[in-house]
């Protein structure tokens, strides 16, 4: 059984905001002002902790032409 910190990136169902900085190429600080904004697509919150939900964050990255 793999451990979670031993899962790829490409695996996992939610990232957390730095794995999904190393995934992408965009800024920390940048995915959190998107992940701020009301109804974002592929947030999950959890208590105060943000995740991105991959697949939802993949569809959105495939949709935008400007970050």
């Amino acid at each position: 059984m793999e451990t979670y910190n031993t899962i790829p990136i490409w695996k996992k169902i939610n990232l957390t905001i730095n794995e999904a900085a190393r995934y992408s190429g965009i800024g920390r600080d940048k995915l959190y002002e998107i992940a701020k904004t009301p109804h974002c697509p592929f947030v999950l919150r959890n208590g105060s902790h943000i995740l991105i939900k991959r697949k939802e964050f993949e569809e959105y990255m495939s949709q935008i032409t400007e970050v």
